[in-house]
């Protein structure tokens, strides 16, 4: 292959790469448009934002398999939550109050509960058991509430985890909604 040839074929593939890659904005918008209207507490630009920001979005070519990809931007929120506790914890070891030791030290474990429960939500999604991953997924918005809850018991406490507790509520609320409207979807399909 001469250079030109090598050239043409690095033109191909990155066009090819380009189309594959490319964001379906419009199931995303539509998805992110029918979720604020339904859920008060998702803005639209959050739903947007959100989801464009994950690659896995851009080759959803079904709200099933956008819906795929909302719970793994869950699961990978979760997680990252869940180290940063870790550090919180690890880098201010001497220094924290007991009471907000003892609230970071609950929000590490309803987290670390939350990765095991986002696993098997994303099972009992592919299998379509889309209740059973609703429920799964209700859960993980309790631990970001419940999180968040502890230091609100005591005044004077600030929570260092207030936004990311707050995304892990929102991301769940879409992967939920989206659920709910595959939910419907398979029940109209059952009544036919």
């Amino acid at each position: 292959m001469g250079p030109q040839t090598s050239l043409l074929v690095l033109i191909i593939i990155f066009l090819s790469y380009s189309i594959v890659a490319k964001p379906n904005h419009n199931l995303i918008q539509q998805t992110c448009k029918n979720i604020s209207e339904t859920d008060s507490n998702v803005s639209y630009k959050f739903c947007i934002n959100s989801l464009q920001s994950d690659p896995r979005s851009y080759g959803a070519k079904s709200l099933e398999k956008l819906g795929l990809a909302s719970i793994k931007l869950v699961r990978h929120n979760v997680t990252d939550t869940r180290a940063q506790i870790k550090e919180i914890l690890k880098k201010n070891k001497n220094k924290l109050d007991p009471f907000a030791k003892e609230c970071l030290d609950d929000c590490l474990q309803v987290y670390s509960d939350a990765i095991a429960t986002i696993k098997e939500a994303i099972k009992d999604y592919k299998a379509k058991r889309y209740a059973d991953s609703n429920v799964k997924l209700s859960s993980v918005i309790d631990a970001s509430t419940t999180c968040e809850d502890g230091f609100n018991q005591r005044n004077g406490v600030v929570s260092p985890l207030t936004k990311r507790n707050k995304d892990t509520f929102l991301l769940s609320a879409i992967s939920l909604s989206i659920i709910n409207m595959l939910n419907k979807d398979n029940l109209k399909d059952a009544e036919l």
